[in-house]
């Protein structure tokens, strides 16, 4: 049953599922699938999500719309695009796959690295692209994103970090739950994604947006298709928009200079560790539970397992006190 804001209005709540696994690859991971699939079973059962109202995109051999970056940013547009104004809806995106940093194309950060996701095509989908995103919300409704991928820290350009990077070396031991299992980092250097695309146009050049504008034209990320004035000029407006509404709620499972955990158990238990943190979290706590709350359970129960990575939140001050996925009381 939807939830119903103050007006009365009928609550949606919206949701876009990515699990990238790179079957058959180099880069291949295990856990991405089973991640987004675990999350789907979860927003149903614990927070009124319905079936219709969630697009799932994985990258088995079987899937027939595959997660590409132009089928990422189309099924997030759809999402945004159901949205209504005063509505209170809620909408969600959980990405578990690989992450990586790129060189930052900002005339102003000329040493800074950028965060980006690495859908199954490679094509990159990055800060700017999220924080676009956010800004087209309607107002009054809020875009939650779970990012269980390396370097995931600020992935949403210019949110307000509320959780942020975690420098004290900790020397727990791992558990015997988390010894005998395979840990592959979700970390693409750049080197590797300039090296994979450039093995695809023929180009020799370190510019990476030369390659991904190449290869993907007009769906290729913002940060590549815009010269660097017009992207200053349009981060500009973004942020004097967000001195009057900001409704991103990042989670990212790691800072932005910390890699993220994929852990193979065999028999297709694979998972990520983030993610896996998540749902643990949810199933020892049926209350409703905050966004800050959440990250620092999630963050304790890596540090308990023994993973060296620091989920983060970012989001604005309000957000990071609001209940994680606006959790109905009894459905209602």
């Amino acid at each position: 049953m939807n939830t119903k804001d103050q007006q009365g209005m009928a609550k949606k709540r919206l949701a876009v599922l990515v699990g990238c696994n790179y079957p058959n690859t180099r880069n291949e991971l295990h856990g991405c699938i089973n991640d987004v699939l675990a999350m789907k079973e979860t927003i149903m059962s614990r927070f009124g999500f319905k079936e219709d109202d969630i697009e799932v995109l994985t990258d088995e051999p079987e899937s027939k719309v595959k997660p590409t970056g132009a089928n990422i940013k189309a099924s997030l547009r759809r999402m945004v695009g159901k949205a209504q104004a005063g509505s209170g809806d809620i909408l969600f995106f959980h990405y578990s796959g690989h992450g990586t940093r790129i060189p930052s194309v900002k005339s102003s950060h000329p040493f800074k690295q950028d965060e980006a996701i690495v859908p199954c095509d490679f094509n990159l989908i990055t800060d700017v692209d999220f924080r676009e995103l956010v800004n087209q919300l309607p107002k009054g409704t809020s875009f939650t994103m779970i990012s269980d991928s390396c370097h995931s820290g600020g992935l949403i350009d210019k949110e307000k970090e509320q959780i942020g990077p975690f420098s004290v070396s900790s020397n727990i031991s791992p558990d015997m739950e988390t010894t005998n299992k395979t840990i592959t980092s979700r970390a693409l250097p750049f080197k590797e994604v300039l090296d994979h695309l450039s093995s695809l146009t023929g180009i020799t050049t370190s510019d990476i947006g030369t390659h991904l504008l190449e290869l993907f034209g007009g769906d290729a990320g913002l940060k590549f298709r815009l010269p660097a004035m017009d992207l200053m000029d349009l981060l500009e407006t973004m942020t004097a928009r967000e001195r009057h509404v900001d409704s991103g709620i990042l989670l990212s499972g790691c800072q932005a200079d910390e890699t993220s955990a994929d852990v193979g158990v065999g028999n297709g238990k694979a998972y990520g560790a983030f993610s896996n943190a998540i749902q643990r979290v949810l199933k020892e706590n049926e209350g409703a539970l905050k966004n800050k709350q959440l990250v620092m359970m999630a963050r304790d129960v890596l540090e308990r397992l023994g993973f060296h990575q620091h989920p983060c939140l970012y989001c604005s001050d309000q957000n990071a006190d609001a209940t994680f996925l606006s959790q109905p009381y009894n459905g209602f």
